[in-house]
């Protein structure tokens, strides 16, 4: 069995966001970028199921600009076989990437397409439920376990309510949640082998996908801060504030 990871180059999760001043979007100026933290636990999962046996190749795959490449390279190094890169300038909305995955799904034909719930730039959580529509394959989204079979995965998912098992047959799209696994980092060595590892580069085109952008970004501004708090004497000037002040009683 073949396994696809889709993976996005994003902000660092340790960077400060910083928005730009006329309020068009993120300034991303000397940023640092790394691979979507719910993407690296997909391409763990990935290498897991290979590593039990279970699959015979793990393929990433990323759209966006050149750049995207280190994300690839990080996937490549971590243990993955191969990359594909498909280039695109500018912002590419869930949509479109889905597209673009399910014209890549039917070239490489997997038997299981593992990808994070969401990335921590547009939090959109929406490309894992697209692309399995598109595709017409079952979906287990927000998985905290998965188990390969013969011909179907068991997908434990994490709902409101606590657990959810669900029984997908292959292929099948999977999204993944923080508390599937823990990544493992790369070592040198095998960052030194990931640069010879093959890394395919297309174009949206190739995939007869149009990625212009269906939604206008308005404007972009930071949370107002917190204003400082107060100390009060007495439980009963709590009350007091709470009800006068706050207006929350």
């Amino acid at each position: 069995m073949k396994i696809l990871v889709p993976v996005k180059r994003v902000v660092d999760y340790n960077v400060k966001i910083r928005v730009k001043p006329d309020g068009s979007g993120v300034d991303l100026a000397n940023v640092k970028m790394s691979m979507n933290p719910f993407d690296e636990i997909a391409v763990e999962e990935a290498l897991r199921i290979k590593e039990a046996g279970k699959a015979t190749e793990v393929v990433v795959v990323s759209i966006g600009p050149a750049q995207a490449q280190e994300t690839l390279r990080t996937g490549l190094a971590m243990g993955a076989d191969r990359g594909i890169l498909v280039q695109v300038d500018g912002t590419v909305e869930p949509l479109a990437v889905a597209k673009i995955l399910k014209a890549i799904a039917l070239e490489e034909q997997p038997g299981l397409i593992i990808l994070g719930k969401q990335a921590i730039d547009d939090d959109c959580n929406q490309t894992g439920q697209m692309l399995a529509a598109l595709l017409g394959w079952g979906q287990g989204t927000f998985a905290s376990k998965v188990v390969p079979a013969e011909g179907t995965v068991d997908v434990t998912r994490e709902i409101d309510g606590g657990l959810q098992t669900v029984q997908l047959k292959l292929p099948a799209v999977v999204t993944t949640d923080l508390r599937l696994n823990e990544p493992r980092y790369a070592s040198l060595p095998n960052i030194m082998k990931a640069k010879k590892k093959p890394l395919e580069t297309k174009s949206a085109a190739d995939y007869g996908v149009d990625t212009a952008p269906r939604l206008t970004v308005v404007k972009t501004a930071e949370p107002a801060g917190r204003q400082a708090g107060i100390k009060v004497g007495s439980a009963a000037e709590l009350v007091a504030k709470l009800r006068q002040e706050a207006g929350v009683l």
